[in-house]
């Protein structure tokens, strides 16, 4: 994992040389080890966003941070039930139906990796699922029958139809991945050649073309969102083949983005969560302070 945590870290500070981007910190914060001393803090505040998603059961924004998975509302943000797990990787697959990985919390017996866990009641309690021990997904995307994981301890991607029997299909250094909600087996990465393309589940890949971009989220079929190296909100209807200005910039320095609706969402480096109803030209500022 430090050999690849390093790899991450050299392919960032390229991207600050040759765009002006804090890029180097972006990765510093996805990748951020949980050995980290505060991670051992009281918090009283989102900090270290891994990543964001919206729950259909209640159509609020969770976002999955070193602490624990808080929820944010118009004016409010609270950590959920009582795991303060460092999660790392973070998906929703339906009304407060959870994924995620990482590892326990301070204190909190078990394995240093989490595997695969679940949450049936909107992050209030958590059961593990599998790979405890053995797998600590940064990135975890779920569609249809198949959930992918990226294991940061090996690099590898995995696939699972069941979440319990996992195939190994391919090494990649990825940031992002997006799943073609229509073809599971159609995957993008962001790595630092560019963004590649897969479509046999992950096991081969081939360069995608169009710009280089950082973060991805698939919210349907027709619209595919970029958060590009620039900053530049992109957009495309053709799955990738093609890319368009969406009107506007993410902030500075994005560590995680998703897209719900007309919403457009971003956490930044710096622990701020904001929301755009204009595709990225305006953006509001939600409360990060924990109730």
């Amino acid at each position: 994992m430090p050999g690849r945590s390093a790899n991450r870290r050299i392919w960032a500070a390229g991207l600050v040389a040759v765009l002006v981007l804090t890029a180097a910190a972006l990765l510093g914060s996805r990748w951020r080890d949980r050995s980290d001393t505060d991670h051992h803090v009281a918090t009283t505040a989102v900090s270290h966003v891994h990543g964001l998603e919206v729950n259909p059961a209640d159509g609020q924004l969770y976002v999955a941070t070193h602490h624990g998975v808080v929820r944010m509302s118009q004016n409010q943000a609270s950590l959920v039930g009582d795991a303060r797990q460092d999660t790392m990787g973070f998906a929703v697959v339906g009304p407060d139906h959870f994924l995620a990985s990482g590892h326990p919390a301070p204190g909190q017996p078990g394995p240093a990796h989490l595997g695969l866990i679940e949450s049936r009641d909107g992050g209030d309690s958590w059961q593990s699922l599998s790979l405890a021990g053995h797998a600590d997904f940064h990135l975890l995307r779920t569609t249809g029958a198949i959930t992918y994981g990226l294991d940061s301890t090996s690099g590898t991607l995995m696939a699972s139809s069941d979440r319990t029997a996992w195939d190994s299909r391919s090494q990649i250094d990825a940031y992002d991945l997006a799943i073609d909600p229509k073809r599971a087996d159609t995957i993008l990465a962001t790595t630092e050649s560019g963004v590649q393309r897969s479509t046999d589940g992950g096991r081969t890949w081939q360069p995608s073309g169009g710009p280089p971009v950082l973060l991805l989220h698939w919210r349907d079929a027709e619209h595919l969102y970029a958060v590009g190296v620039d900053g530049r909100i992109l957009l495309s209807s053709d799955g990738g083949e093609t890319w368009s200005p969406a009107g506007g910039t993410a902030p500075e320095a994005p560590v995680a983005f998703t897209a719900h609706g007309d919403q457009l969402f971003v956490a930044t480096r710096s622990g701020d969560v904001r929301r755009s109803s204009d595709s990225g030209v305006s953006w509001h500022a939600l409360e990060t302070s924990l109730s």
